[in-house]
């Protein structure tokens, strides 16, 4: 089963993941992310008991 031998696969698996880290992830860090969490209020929502009709 060639599917098993990772001689020829694990060189472009690899090749392609450092591409990815070394060019297109800097890149893409790059970005100002325009819903940062920092900046979001928190709200607190008040739990009320659900009431049910049968008791």
């Amino acid at each position: 089963m060639p599917q098993l031998n990772p001689n020829p696969w694990f060189l472009i698996m690899l090749t392609s993941w450092l591409t990815f880290s070394m060019i297109f992830q800097p890149k893409l860090l790059s970005f100002i992310s325009s819903n940062s969490p920092s900046n979001k209020t928190t709200f607190i929502t008040k739990m009320s008991p659900w009431t049910w009709p049968w008791t």
